[in-house]
């Protein structure tokens, strides 16, 4: 094996953040020197794209949510409880010989592996920040528990735009290509609502220029001032990094990014989803964007006319993880926390963290 640390690295497939928070690990565990082996799961190994980064990564079924219009249902899901035979049989067949320790952004099938073979497991994302005192919504009790024991781990690195007095980490984001708004046209993501919904909202508004990324649309066409696009990450980006602002879910990975670039935002939780309820009311609590709980042209509209944005700089904390983990690290000291916390600010002044 040598002398460089190896890692396997698991990354939930479901939805985008867990994969954007990828691409923006990868090159900085490359620079440390890190060996890495990638496994995805949580979507059909068809269903990833722009892939060129993680080598020749791994796929394995996983597990999932079931959703459906706008609406996460936990009942569902817990009904594919039958379809739970292929992930054992998944979990005991990963070998995991010759890895030092599984890195895991809510994976569960590396995630229990490392468990049952006694291989150190971090786990590292947004979910592992639930563990701590951050703002949290009421119930969600049968959330909560799959949050716990989806994908285990020993020690596990929570990221959070605020660090709520907590030992959580600022979000992994990508520096901003421009600080500067370049465009008049509002970017539009909400995957989980159904495209003639996100028309009907949107339709009222011709005003406004609006560019949809949906997983229904398999070629880029335009409808007045409605314009429609598959997704691909470069052509994404572009767009966030041009858009005057964003209507998206309450995922945390695009709302980190909106934050980083200087968006204004408005939101809107995916029902049933506890933890999208979650990001909501920290946005809200901490005055940083807007939220609507329906889709609610009233709500749009009066956002439309607001100027209600703020650019958060956070530090490279994927270089900080990459050296934490190249230097043997498996707890958290909450000094080296503190001080990545003093490197943000908030609209070019220090963030004011409440202790």
């Amino acid at each position: 094996m040598g002398d460089a640390l190896k890692i396997l690295y698991g990354i939930q497939g479901t939805g985008n953040g867990h994969l954007t928070r990828a691409r923006i690990m990868a090159p900085a565990l490359k620079a440390a020197g890190i060996e890495v082996q990638y496994l995805f799961s949580g979507r059909r190994r068809q269903d990833f794209f722009d892939m060129e980064g993680f080598g020749d990564w791994w796929w394995r079924r996983g597990l999932t949510f079931a959703s459906g219009n706008g609406r996460v249902s936990h009942l569902r899901t817990l009904l594919k409880a039958p379809d739970m035979a292929p992930f054992l049989r998944d979990v005991a067949a990963l070998d995991l010989s010759g890895f030092d320790l599984v890195l895991n952004d809510f994976e569960p099938v590396s995630a229990w592996a490392g468990r049952a073979r006694g291989i150190p497991v971090i786990g590292m994302g947004h979910q592992q920040a639930f563990c701590h005192d951050i703002p949290k919504c009421r119930g969600g009790w049968l959330a909560r528990l799959l949050l716990r024991g989806y994908a285990p781990a020993r020690t596990r690195l929570g990221l959070h735009w605020h660090p709520f007095g907590q030992p959580v980490l600022p979000p992994l984001v990508e520096p901003p290509t421009s600080s500067k708004i370049q465009g008049d046209h509002i970017l539009v993501y909400l995957p989980f609502e159904s495209l003639s919904a996100i028309r009907d909202l949107l339709t009222p508004f011709p005003r406004w220029r609006f560019k949809i990324y949906h997983g229904d649309v398999r070629e880029a066409g335009q409808d007045r001032h409605l314009s429609f696009h598959p997704f691909s990450r470069a052509s994404f980006q572009h767009d966030l990094a041009a858009a005057c602002g964003v209507i998206c879910n309450s995922g945390f990975e695009l709302i980190s990014e909106a934050l980083a670039a200087g968006k204004k935002i408005l939101t809107k939780p995916l029902a049933g989803q506890w933890e999208q309820c979650c990001n909501a009311k920290a946005l809200q609590q901490l005055g940083w964007g807007s939220v609507m709980r329906d889709l609610n042209a009233r709500q749009v509209d009066e956002w439309l006319g607001s100027e209600s944005r703020v650019k958060i700089d956070y530090p490279n904390v994927a270089e900080e993880i990459a050296t934490w983990l190249k230097n043997g690290q498996d707890r958290i000291d909450r000094a080296w926390i503190r001080a990545l916390w003093r490197r943000t600010s908030v609209n070019g002044k220090p963030l004011r963290t409440g202790g």
